[in-house]
């Protein structure tokens, strides 16, 4: 486990500048390398677990960002209630910096939507810190027609204000606009947009969340940097890197799936039906060394839960926690 004191897990870089007059060079920037662990899920709290605090999920969810030892954490589809259980949680466990300033709750739907008939409050999205923030940025997406809010919210250590880790959850509507465009790729344009306003104004972003687009589908090649031409994730003109990607042993260029949800019409180009839907993408520029990535198996320790032909009994989840690696500069 990596020790967890800031000073002592950042590796600094000192940029100089070449004078090209007879004067003393200065500094033009200071850059820090950075290792992080990222962590991702979708926890289905209405359609799934029904906005319970009590079932399981919350211990299954809590435990996970601690031993995974996880510096920030993104939730979609999480009950406001869950949320507020989840900060009791992680507090308990001792996992913040700063028990008072780790969280940040960004709604999709009104009050009361949460779950059918109670008044769990909406449901939205998520994110944790293990560092303390400053106050959330949050950006609403094109809309899908269907009256969810999509949106995408980002939060940077008050300590490293160039640092931006963002969650967003993406609509799985099938929408198409006027000119038979998805609102889905609009979406997604939205969010890549803020993404490349980050790294223009030279600040580092790590994206993570519920995209409802495999890695091989046209949509995601302005994410995908242009340098991933594999077989099985091609034509791609971005400059990110989904940190699974490079994962050989199950499908390299692609990563492991993440969802429970088959998809015959479009399989992944490795065979399998069950989809990868779930992703934590980095600047390519931003990683300094190796980067890794992984799917976690859905725990069954959330009693209650019925079977489905998907997914068995005590299932938290129709999603895997999808965890990731990655040393960034800043700055």
């Amino acid at each position: 486990m990596r020790t967890k004191g800031w000073a002592t897990r950042v590796a600094a870089t000192l940029l100089l500048a070449v004078g090209v007059v007879a004067a003393p060079a200065g500094p033009a920037s200071a850059a820090v390398n950075v290792a992080y662990n990222f962590w991702t899920w979708n926890v289905a709290g209405a359609k799934i677990n029904a906005g319970s605090t009590t079932n399981g999920m919350i211990g299954v969810a809590a435990r996970s960002i601690v031993n995974r030892d996880a510096d920030f954490a993104v939730f979609n589809e999480i009950c406001q209630t869950q949320f507020n259980a989840l900060i009791a949680e992680l507090r308990e466990l001792g996992y913040p910096q700063d028990s008072t300033n780790f969280a940040r709750f960004t709604p999709a739907t009104p009050k009361g939507a949460c779950a059918p008939g109670d008044a769990k409050g909406p449901f939205g999205n998520a994110i944790f810190s293990r560092y303390p923030l400053d106050g959330a940025q949050r950006w609403t997406l094109t809309s899908d027609t269907t009256g969810e809010i999509h949106s995408l919210t980002c939060v940077n250590p008050t300590a490293q204000p160039k640092m931006h880790f963002c969650g967003t959850h993406i609509t799985a509507e099938q929408t198409k606009d006027a000119d038979g465009n998805l609102y889905s790729g609009h979406q997604l344009a939205d969010v890549l947009g803020q993404l490349e306003a980050f790294n223009n104004s030279g600040h580092t972003a790590v994206l993570a969340g519920d995209l409802n687009a495999q890695p091989h589908y046209g949509r995601l090649n302005g994410f995908y940097s242009s340098s991933l031409n594999v077989p099985n994730n091609s034509g791609n003109t971005g400059a990110y890197r989904e940190l699974d990607d490079n994962d050989s042993g199950n499908c390299l260029g692609y990563g492991e799936w993440t969802a429970t949800r088959p998809n015959v019409n479009n399989p992944t180009p490795c065979g399998s039906t069950l989809t990868k839907i779930d992703h934590i993408f980095a600047r390519q520029s931003r990683i300094v060394g190796s980067y890794s990535g992984d799917s976690l198996g859905i725990s069954t320790d959330c009693a209650g839960n019925a079977a489905t032909s998907e997914y068995p009994a005590g299932s938290c989840s129709d999603h895997r926690i999808v965890i990731g690696s990655a040393t960034v500069s800043i700055g």
